[in-house]
């Protein structure tokens, strides 16, 4: 039995559940965090926790299931312990990758989202189930997209999107009976500090088609590169992510976690073309021709698909402004500091995603290589 609060993390060892996890422990040195890792995944969970280290690990301890499985695939006993202990749960698990397929997507994001309620509905001092959920849920809008808003007649541009508003929708749905905040952070860029990130999506693909392009070309950008493109680092996001959480104004409401000031997609553009050594074209390319930069040396081996590849790039340049009027108010109140702009640590994330490219030789003999979410 913890002194503290008792928090459930669901989705580890992925990027933002290791996140969320450290930023638990750093800023509460009392609570006691259980890691739901899946069936036989314990050995590399434990792989996984080089941070936190020493005193910490003994407030950490993992426990095998499914996010996606009934009750977690937990037993009864170990339902009825954590029904008596949690106090906070972060569900963090979900797909990610725009070419996942339908079934994977809907099992994960949506079926995982009600096992999150009904394991929810077991804790007696449950004071905040925190909704890891993406301002991407607005789909196809542009203009002003508002905390309160989820259905507003949109169109989803790959299943990732329209599954996460599904899940969404349940937890909304459930906020008159339950304790629930739901968190939208605008598009995860890498960790801050480190520049790491887990999977190969996001901005990770920007970088690697600058750094797997031609030096004799100059890199275009997809579309014209006008609108905000929103990038937020997997440590603040843990960080506000976790204030919210303990905060008792927090739930019945959502949160966008967003850079208040962001860069124009062409800037970010160029700043990760200079980070990567990379000569920027003043011009873009159209979407229809965009598909021709999938051709670039390497990226067969990393893109799960070249359609997925695309919509990713094209996804990052949607002219939308997320309006945070909620997520200020209470984050400024704690004393969070905003987001850090994205030109503080790209060099980082380039730096990171150089040192995970594969061989050029070897990319040439290999067989493709896929890159598939991690079990949930």
């Amino acid at each position: 039995m913890a002194d503290g609060d008792v928090v459930f993390v669901t989705g580890y060892p992925v990027m933002r559940a290791r996140s969320v996890c450290a930023e638990l422990l750093r800023s509460d040195e009392r609570c006691l965090v259980y890691l739901l890792v899946r069936p036989g995944g314990s050995q590399s969970a434990r792989e996984a926790l080089a941070d936190p280290v020493g005193e910490d690990r003994e407030r950490i301890k993992l426990i095998e299931g499914s996010a996606s499985a009934i009750d977690f695939g937990l037993s009864g006993g170990e339902l009825e312990s954590l029904g008596r202990d949690v106090t906070h749960i972060h569900h963090c698990a979900e797909v990610t990758n725009p070419g996942a397929e339908r079934k994977t997507a809907e099992r994960v994001n949506v079926g995982a989202a009600q096992e999150a309620l009904e394991f929810a509905r077991c804790c007696g001092k449950l004071r905040c189930l925190v909704f890891h959920s993406t301002v991407h849920v607005a789909g196809d809008r542009s203009g002003i997209v508002r905390e309160d808003e989820l259905e507003a007649g949109q169109s989803f541009r790959n299943v990732i999107e329209e599954t996460k508003a599904r899940a969404e929708k349940l937890m909304r749905s459930a906020m008159a009976s339950m304790p629930i905040a739901v968190v939208r952070p605008a598009t995860i860029s890498c960790d801050a500090t480190t520049g790491a990130v887990d999977r190969p999506d996001g901005m990770y693909f920007l970088v690697l088609l600058a750094l797997t392009s031609s030096p004799e070309w100059p890199l275009r950008l997809p579309g014209r590169g006008e609108g905000p493109l929103n990038l937020v680092p997997s440590d603040w996001v843990a960080r506000a992510a976790s204030a919210i959480g303990r905060d008792p104004r927090a739930p019945g409401r959502t949160f966008h976690l967003v850079d208040p000031r962001p860069a124009a997609a062409r800037a970010v553009f160029d700043l990760v073309a200079r980070a990567s050594g990379t000569r920027a074209s003043r011009g873009s390319v159209p979407a229809n021709l965009a598909r021709a930069l999938l051709r670039a040396p390497g990226l067969d081996r990393i893109a799960r698909t070249p359609r997925a590849f695309l919509d990713t790039l094209l996804t990052l340049t949607t002219p939308v402004t997320y309006d945070a009027r909620n997520a200020d108010e209470l984050l400024n109140s704690l004393g969070i500091p905003a987001c850090p702009p994205f030109e503080s640590y790209v060099d980082k994330l380039v730096e990171h995603v150089r040192k995970r490219i594969p061989d050029r030789g070897a990319a040439r003999k290999d067989a493709p290589m896929e890159i598939d979410e991690p079990p949930a």
